[in-house]
């Protein structure tokens, strides 16, 4: 559930940083933000394996677009455009998530999340700001990997870290 949450609150916050900041401000969201939520979509993967996936991905995408919307209903483009974006980069980024399966969790976020990223980084800014600029889309593209690898490095070290000694 934590995860869940998290992913949530980190979308919302990507949302609102860009309506806020416009598109100058997406390599950094996308490597703070875009990148974590790309390996916590991995890490929920796993948890809700089976029927369940689906139904809780779509809808936790769904209640950051909601709740975005909610918070600063100007912003209701980039809601759009990152519920469609961003359901679209979560199909990919399970697709290649699936074929990976035999690999370490890390092999398996980090290349999924360069699918995924590809996936939202053309999405987003065409449907965002009807433009998809080559810089920019490179720029978060670049950033969305990257965040991605620092966020998988650092959340599969917390599961070890965390995870209860046998006795």
């Amino acid at each position: 559930m934590q995860y869940a949450i998290i992913y949530i609150a980190t979308l919302v916050a990507a949302n609102m940083a860009i309506a806020w900041l416009g598109p100058t401000a997406m390599p950094v969201v996308a490597f703070l933000l875009i990148g974590l939520d790309l390996t916590l979509r991995d890490r929920l993967h796993d948890q809700w394996h089976g029927k369940r996936l689906w139904p809780q991905m779509f809808t936790l995408i769904a209640v950051a677009g909601v709740v975005s919307y909610a918070l600063n209903p100007v912003s209701g483009q980039i809601a759009i455009a990152s519920v469609v974006a961003f359901s679209v980069a979560s199909l990919a980024d399970a697709v290649a998530y699936h074929m990976l399966e035999g690999r370490s969790w890390a092999i398996r976020a980090n290349g999924s999340n360069v699918v995924g990223a590809t996936a939202d980084s053309l999405i987003f800014p065409l449907l965002a700001f009807g433009t998809a600029l080559p810089s920019i889309v490179l720029a978060q593209l670049v950033a969305k990997i990257a965040g991605g690898m620092v966020w998988a490095l650092l959340i599969a070290w917390l599961a070890r870290a965390t995870k209860p000694k046998a006795a």
